[in-house]
């Protein structure tokens, strides 16, 4: 069966009420650990169907947002969503209460419990309006960006396919397309402004009505940080000002003399090479299929990963009018099916989502024995260890994509994921801001991110561009819209990533490749650090893991000489 044969129905949720009561009461009722744990799979076997719904129209949403059909059941789940959290919340609590706890934890896994736990301190039905009102507003958010149709010598694209001018040799070029793009936010600048002030008073709100001081405690809570806190993501903020933006400096600095700028500006900053960046080889069709082979040489695994995915249509990759912008991997539970979404712009990119989107696909289709819910993917730092890491692994077969641009293509890769970590940690930093002082006016937030953004991204030069020179580059990030406290992870997996890079492209250490599979296999069954340790690395938070690894990176680009990145 192929993914347009996946068959979508919209819940009877009167009916779905009436499965969840009777199963959650059999949980409570149960004399024995085996009744108790049966009821638990009836409820699972409940959530995956709901899921698999969900996710339907989800996917199917965002391929064409202005199909009318999956708008209104976008709106149905918006709408619902917050009642089956209700439910799921009653479920956990029956479960937290079994006098079977300790047979259910070593059915489920402890990472399940932990996060039922927390699910229970960030929910109770009084706050349905407000989560209803919270899905809502993020919806109204992605719909905008989605409808950026802007003009561009003589043809239409979204924001995603205007992207790739901005890699253009010609800086002309690259200026008047940034300009573009940065004109539709301005211009919407209204509009994202009252979504985003809107979001924020409905989040601090929900806080509040749970008895919290602020929303970066529920959003910690959300995020299922289950073994470090913001006292730890403080300390490794510190960190990355100290070792990463100095390295990061000298990447842009090198950057401006490779390409004859003196005075690098905003709209230079994706221009590293005056031949072009690396791009890929042929076309979308040729890419999948240099995958294909990619995987298969890689291991058996990925080969029948792949082979899976292809047959049955699991990728949607070109971008098109109306697709909603960006990439994500999600995973259909009653068909055991990851899916890849993306928007391929001709760019280093569209090999990218066969190797990060990939990675948390192969994490997942190897995580499909796991019979709980919650757990078949990890917290989110762990699931993008997965993902950063297969973009480094896959290092050895770039020749397939990029021929004799691959040394660029590398060097590009390594330098974007150390320069990419300060940013990531800006986002992190201007959420708890926001979030600590959620009284903050529109503009006293673009002020504050501005003022962080000079002290993680002190390169960015924006030649009096007024919406970005004012602050406003943040509302390009959809994750602080939809997803609030979602970045650090990136920066924190990147981290374990670059330990992956090294023992696979310049340790050789053949015990590698199975740490990796190993905590594919694994899921969500464990914790971050306890993943982490499994994959035997170190973690973010030990003193001198991020040194060690940062300058393991700087001897490697500084025995790169640009000429032989120039395309041969």
């Amino acid at each position: 069966m192929k993914f347009n044969q996946y068959e979508y129905q919209r819940p009877d949720m009167e009916q779905v009420e009436v499965n969840y009561t009777n199963s959650i009461a059999a949980v409570q009722s149960a004399t024995s650990s085996e009744e108790a744990i049966e009821a638990v799979k009836q409820v699972q076997s409940l959530q995956k169907s709901l899921d698999t719904q969900n996710q339907l129209v989800g996917i199917r949403h965002s391929i064409d947002t202005r199909d009318t059909f999956y708008e209104e059941e976008s709106a149905f789940w918006d709408e619902n969503s917050p009642l089956i959290e209700k439910w799921q919340n009653e479920y956990y609590q029956a479960i937290l209460t079994s006098d079977y706890l300790e047979a259910i934890t070593e059915y489920v896994s402890k990472p399940f419990i932990q996060m039922a736990e927390n699910s229970m301190k960030v929910f109770d039905p009084k706050i349905i309006p407000l989560l209803q009102t919270e899905n809502k507003l993020s919806t109204e958010y992605s719909k905008l960006l989605a409808s950026a149709a802007i003009e561009y010598k003589g043809e239409t694209y979204n924001l995603s396919g205007l992207a790739a001018f901005q890699q253009s040799i010609d800086r002309d070029e690259r200026k008047a397309v940034t300009q573009l793009s940065s004109n539709f936010f301005s211009d919407n600048l209204d509009e994202l402004d009252r979504i985003y002030d809107e979001l924020v008073k409905t989040r601090n709100q929900i806080a509040l009505e749970l008895g919290f001081k602020d929303f970066v405690e529920v959003g910690y809570l959300r995020m299922n940080r289950l073994d470090y806190n913001r006292e730890d993501v403080e300390v490794y903020r510190q960190e990355v000002l100290k070792h990463v933006v100095p390295l990061s400096e000298e990447i842009f600095k090198r950057q401006a003399k490779r390409i004859g700028i003196e005075d690098l500006k905003y709209y230079d900053l994706n221009l590293e090479y005056v031949d072009g960046n690396a791009k890929p080889i042929g076309t979308p069709e040729e890419i999948v299929q240099s995958g294909v082979k990619m995987y298969h040489e890689l291991s058996p695994e990925t080969g029948e990963f792949i082979d899976f995915m292809v047959e049955k249509e699991l990728l949607d990759l070109v971008t098109k009018p109306g697709k909603q912008g960006g990439g994500y991997c999600t995973y259909i539970p009653d068909y055991k099916s990851p899916y890849i979404f993306s928007n391929f712009n001709g760019t280093s990119g569209d090999v990218d989502v066969l190797t990060h989107e990939a990675g948390h696909a192969f994490q997942v289709y190897q995580s499909r024995w796991i019979e709980t819910p919650e757990v078949i993917w990890p917290t989110f730092e762990s699931c993008e260890i997965h993902s950063m890491s297969m973009e480094f692994i896959a290092w050895p077969w770039m020749e397939l994509f990029f021929g004799d641009q691959t040394d660029k293509y590398k060097y590009s890769h390594l330098a974007s994921g150390v320069t990419f970590l300060p940013y990531g940690v800006l986002v992190d930093h201007f959420q708890h801001e926001v979030y600590e002082k959620p009284n903050m006016t529109p503009e006293e937030r673009r002020q504050t991110w501005r003022k962080l953004e000079k002290m993680y991204n002190p390169w960015k030069d924006y030649d009096g561009d007024t919406y970005f020179e004012n602050g406003g580059f943040w509302m390009k990030q959809g994750h602080i819209f939809a997803s609030p406290f979602y970045y650090i992870d990136y920066t924190l997996a990147q981290v374990c990533a670059f330990q992956f890079w090294k023992r696979t492209q310049i340790d050789q250490d053949e015990t590698a490749w199975e740490d990796y599979l190993n905590i594919c296999r694994l899921g969500g069954t464990q914790s971050f650090l306890q993943i982490v340790e499994t994959a035997n690395l170190k973690s973010p938070f030990e003193e001198g893991s991020l040194t060690a690894v940062i300058e393991t990176i700087r001897e490697y680009l500084n025995g790169i000489s640009d000429e032989a990145l120039q395309t041969k």
